[in-house]
Parts: structure tokens; sequence; C-alpha cells
């Protein structure tokens, strides 16, 4: 298995040591806190919306896509939950706070900009050989993580019918659990040193 594809399966579990280090260390400062949620709201909301019009299929264990999606935040950005994702977790140190919150926030940032430059260059490869010059189209257009100011409306720009609340919540939700997790033993550890 090449490290792209590795990356790429695994993307769950490779955060576990991190989180783990950050659970040791935390220490949660206020303002830091704040901001942190702050952080995780906007990005939580981002992977939402992206789930609203990308719908489960984002949510798989093989490479592909039934339809290349651009409208909605897909319109601004190639790759809205890896983006997401990464305010998440800049959040998520955020709110540990800690001695190492600034190298945490780094090797953070370092670790998702390595493994999701792999992961997506995986799934560039692929989308290319489903969609064709549809996909070089838009990905001349839209930028991969940091989002355009307008959405692009080429002529390639594919519109899909939003989900309901209800039909984007089901795939999201083991994002917001594993979240809610990874808070509750914040606060409990923080609690726990405050007896």
């Amino acid at each position: 298995m090449n490290l792209p594809t590795f990356f790429f399966k695994y993307r769950s579990y490779t955060p576990i040591p991190l989180i783990l280090v950050l659970l040791y260390q935390a220490h949660p400062v206020l303002s830091w806190l704040l901001v942190g949620l702050g952080l995780l709201i906007l990005g939580e909301g981002i992977r939402f919306w992206a789930v609203l019009h990308a719908g489960g299929a984002t949510r798989t264990r093989q490479v592909g896509a039934p339809e290349l999606i651009s409208s909605g935040p897909y319109g601004y950005v190639r790759n809205p939950l890896y983006a997401g994702n990464m305010l998440i977790y800049g959040g998520v140190v955020l709110i540990a706070g800690g001695p190492w919150m600034w190298e945490m926030l780094l090797v953070a940032l370092v670790f998702f900009a390595f493994q999701y430059s792999l992961i997506i260059s995986l799934e560039e490869k692929k989308l290319r050989e489903l969609f064709g010059e549809g996909y070089d189209e838009y990905r001349a257009h839209v930028p991969r993580i940091i989002p355009r100011l307008t959405p692009w409306r080429g002529t390639g720009r594919t519109d899909v019918q939003p989900l309901s609340f209800g039909a984007a919540f089901k795939p999201e939700k083991s994002t917001l659990v594993n979240l809610g997790i990874m808070l509750l033993l914040i606060a409990g550890k923080w609690l726990f040193w405050q007896l």
C-alpha cells in the first residue's frame, strides 16, 4: 500500500496520536477556548454545508465520486471537508490550550497539510479519470484548500439539490460524536485538575 492510499484509508485514525498529546497537556484558557470554539464551529459549519451538497458519498473508503459536485462550498474550494477539518483541529488545539499549545497548533497544521496533500493528489487523479475535461476546468478555477471569494460559475458547473438537514446530519453524525468526546475529555481533564 502506498503512502497516499494509506492516509486515505486510515484518515479517521491518523489524528489519534495528536489527540492523545493534546489531552495529556490540556489546560484550557478562556480566551483561547472561545477562539477555538469559534474555529471549531466554523469548520463544522463548512463540513456540514459540504455534506448537504455531496451527501454520504464523501464518507467512503474508496476513492471516487458518483458525480462532480461544484455547487455550494464546492464552488469556492475543491476540498471543503478537508478545509473544515483543518479549522476544527486548529480549534481543538486552542480549546485544549496547555503549555505546548502553539507548538501543537503548528504540528497539527503541518501534519494535516501533509496528509491532505497526499490524499488530495490521490483523489484528483481518480476524479480526472472519471470526469476528464470537466474536472480539468473545475480544477483550473477552484482552489484546493483556500477558498475563492466568489463561487465559480463556469460552463462545467454542476448544481445539485442540497439534501435535507436530516439526510445531511446522518453521515456527519460520527464527526459530531467524535468532536463531542474530544471536548468532554478535555473538559474532564481540566475539571479533574481543578479539584
